[in-house]
């Protein structure tokens, strides 16, 4: 096992063709879950990975369950809930913008507690991979995820986290005084730079990654959408322009597909320009598909793009 993560995954739902949720008839449903996109995204990348989570013993908790372990995820510390459901949510798109509502609130997810995490599980890993939203779930969520990095700690594992901060599920100011001790407990933080104006102030990039790094950790990445990523690392920065795509469909989940561009290329000992290069083709090649993993690249298919830009550059 390399990487480790957890968190909740729901089913989701969205009106085929375009339609929006009060009239649609028809829907199409997909899994969704930040640390899960993460996990498939690294699965399909080639690299070996784990995902911690509670689902709901019904329908979608079994088709969460069967569409992760499908893509080649572990998902032997899953646990089954009797009792609460697994969480669903609904998103449309429409010319008057996105909308999100979720049916989540004492869902199985929410209810993780440290003592659904085996150390034992975590002595095989490299890495453990958190994001904002799982300690935004409950208290006892935000227990767990302080228990992970403590195992991770403890057994010398790599941490990374995205703030990934969602306003439907906290405030900012219950969100920062947990967010940011994460951030200085962990060794690599990908952070978008709206996110940095709602925790910093700040959105300007050069200014946004003195202030994480100031918090301790070794890699600090701001994810910049179009405008690419800006990176800094021991004295080291720089800008790595976009990946650009013929048609953009929904840009949710780009910065997930980001974090498992980025991530692998760190597991493979890249240097960190070339890390950031493949999460910007990663989280561009998620905006392609509707839902949040049909874009994900396989590894024959990321490492034809590398090679297509290595000719270029000749």
């Amino acid at each position: 096992m390399e990487v480790i993560t957890l968190g909740e995954t729901m089913a989701s739902f969205f009106p085929n063709q375009g339609s929006n949720i009060q009239h649609a008839s028809y829907y199409n449903k997909a899994t969704a879950g930040a640390e899960s996109n993460v996990a498939i995204g690294l699965a399909r990348l080639g690299h070996k990975v784990g995902w911690i989570s509670r689902l709901g013993a019904d329908p979608y908790g079994r088709y969460i369950f069967q569409t992760l372990r499908g893509e080649g995820v572990d998902v032997s510390q899953v646990q089954w809930d009797e009792v609460a459901p697994t969480g669903i949510f609904f998103r449309e798109s429409t010319g008057l913008g996105k909308q999100v509502i979720y049916y989540r609130r004492g869902s199985a997810a929410s209810m993780l507690s440290p003592v659904d995490l085996s150390e034992e599980y975590f002595k095989k890993a490299k890495l453990l991979h958190l994001t904002g939203i799982t300690p935004a779930l409950s208290t006892s969520c935000r227990e767990t995820a302080a228990k992970a990095i403590e195992l991770a700690k403890r057994n010398k594992l790599i941490i990374s986290f995205d703030p990934n901060i969602r306003l439907k599920l906290w405030d900012i100011n219950e969100a920062k005084p947990v967010l940011l001790p994460m951030m200085q407990q962990s060794d690599i933080v990908l952070i978008g730079d709206e996110e940095g104006k709602l925790l910093f102030g700040t959105n300007e990039p050069t200014e946004l990654v003195k202030e994480v790094a100031a918090l301790g950790p070794k890699i600090v990445v701001v994810k910049l959408g179009h405008l690419g990523a800006y990176w800094w690392t021991e004295g080291q920065q720089g800008l790595v322009g976009p990946f650009d795509v013929k048609q953009v469909v929904d840009t949710i989940g780009a910065g997930d597909g980001f974090a498992a561009g980025f991530l692998a290329g760190y597991l493979e000992q890249l240097p960190i320009e070339a890390a950031v290069s493949r999460g910007n083709k990663v989280g561009a090649l998620v905006t392609t598909a509707q839902n949040d993993t049909d874009g994900l690249p396989f590894r024959s298919e990321i490492e034809k793009l590398e090679k297509q830009e290595a000719v270029v550059e000749r």
